[in-house]
């Protein structure tokens, strides 16, 4: 959501079943691609029962041991109000392990990935894991494409869509999930369908409730990590713009070397003061204080060295016509209801041109954009005196956590933790002991888990390094300047 953090580089499984002691047993060694039998059913087969749901279709199934995976084509209205008016296919993904476990929903509130993976929660409860990708990121979208039906609500009735025709297979319990934009999505899934989810888990969710005061900002800015790295941080930043011309004379020619075009940004000088705004932001959001010596003095680097380093840290593909076409959707739905915040960096003062340039610069001008200020502040209403079993989790020293959701007296089982020192990839294992305890014992009371699993408030399955994601799968460090 930050009108400057454009981004186009673009981001556990136990092997078998564990009880709800997290004591493995016999069968939890089985390997290999054989079908894992439905524990309430012992004559259909898994995948045909999903298939069996109307509008439901295979496009692949991956093997992984202990699980099953399928990924699904479900055919979704292209607009909830007008359920007749046109339809089209919406990815979902399925991790199976057995219908009497409970089921964690996943969104990333972008595009869906393939691979299979485990969150957080899926791996504390031993569950089944459903993702989807979000409307409108391809290949999930309407064609032709209606942006006017690209809104929260219309995102929150696909999540609903595909819970209750599945709810019949899963008939545990349900969370929801998501890191960064997928908190968000599973925030506003919850405001809108209170009654389908039995728990929230949201990640370093940013809530831009008013788009246009971000003061929020500048004061974690000038008070995040010591001085010095502040210092450094700035002061390579600033040199950016100081050596302006040699350094765009580089990134003309790597443009050209790679095809890559400026029309939706409007020329080159733009996409460069972009990319280095976000270069003190890309380095909070995914990386931090351990990591600073590592940033070159400014004053005696070379023109290469400079070059690279905002390279490293923001991404000079970010602002190009191929970096942001894929994230369109998201500056579309910044542009007309999330919203996105400014900072001000006066240490810049004198140097840059355009500012931080609102998100509908980042959106091809062919597609109408209008803001919509209440809908931000509508959710975070409805959090603050309605949230129920739900958990938020914060990075210290992440930018995005500098505008949380919070809950107040109306809100019932509900918490915000922030992790101390962590970043975009805040979890709940990163929290302080109490804390970590404690959201862990509510995600497993939530999805219905055995009261000795909860009082012992520990993961109901190992941590597995090839199945499970890090907080925001979709971010990574090397492309990774979205919320």
């Amino acid at each position: 959501m930050r009108k400057s953090l454009r981004w186009a580089l673009s981001l556990s499984v136990l092997i078998g079943t564990v009880g709800s002691t997290g004591v493995a047993t016999a069968a939890d060694t089985e390997t290999g691609s054989a079908a894992v039998v439905d524990s309430q059913s012992t004559s259909t087969d898994i995948k045909d029962r999903i298939l069996a749901i109307p509008g439901m279709s295979l496009i692949e199934e991956k093997p992984y041991a202990g699980y099953r995976y399928f990924v699904l084509n479900y055919e979704q209205p292209i607009d909830h109000k007008r359920p007749w008016a046109g339809t089209f296919q919406q990815r979902i993904s399925i991790l199976h392990k057995d219908t009497s476990r409970p089921t964690v929903f996943r969104t990333s509130g972008y595009g869906l990935s393939t691979t299979p993976s485990r969150t957080e929660p899926t791996r504390i409860i031993d569950g089944n894991q459903v993702s989807m990708e979000y409307r409108f990121f391809t290949p999930s979208r309407p064609a032709p494409a209606d942006w006017s039906k690209l809104d929260i609500w219309q995102a929150a009735s696909d999540q609903h869509r595909i819970y209750t025709a599945l709810k019949s297979i899963y008939g545990q319990k349900w969370l929801s999930t998501g890191a960064s934009k997928g908190g968000m999505t599973a925030t506003y899934y919850e405001r809108f369908y209170p009654r389908d989810m039995d728990g929230v888990v949201a990640y370093v969710a940013p809530n831009d409730v008013v788009n246009k005061e971000d003061s929020a900002y500048d004061r974690f800015f000038e008070t995040v990590g010591t001085k010095d790295c502040r210092d450094r941080l700035n002061d390579m930043q600033r040199e950016a713009l100081v050596r302006r011309e040699p350094l765009e004379k580089k990134y003309k020619a790597w443009a050209e070397s790679e095809g890559a075009t400026f029309n939706t940004v409007g020329s080159l000088d733009k996409a460069y003061e972009a990319v280095v705004l976000d270069f003190v932001w890309g380095f909070w959001q995914y990386y931090g204080q351990d990591v600073c010596d590592q940033i070159p003095d400014a004053a005696t680097a070379s023109d290469d060295v400079v070059y690279d380093t905002i390279d490293a840290y923001s991404g000079w593909s970010a602002y190009t016509d191929q970096g942001l076409e894929y994230y369109t959707p998201y500056y579309y739905q910044a542009a007309t209801e999330l919203g996105s915040p400014t900072i001000k960096q006066p240490h810049l003062n004198g140097l840059t041109r355009y500012g931080y340039q609102p998100a509908s610069s980042f959106v091809p001008s062919s597609i109408p954009m209008k803001f919509k200020p209440w809908v931000m502040r509508d959710v975070d209403d409805w959090v603050r005196k309605n949230a129920n079993h739900m958990l938020f989790v914060y990075g210290g020293n992440d930018p995005w956590g500098s505008e949380k959701f919070h809950v107040d007296k109306g809100a019932r089982d509900s918490f915000v933790y922030v992790a101390p020192g962590m970043n975009h990839g805040a979890n709940v294992a990163g929290l302080v002991p109490s804390e970590r305890d404690n959201a862990t014992a509510r995600i497993l009371k939530w999805a219905g888990v055995s009261a000795p699993a909860v009082q012992a408030a520990q993961p109901l399955a190992r941590f597995d390094a090839r199945i499970d994601a890090p907080v925001d799968e979709d971010a990574t460090r090397e492309h990774g300047l979205r919320p």
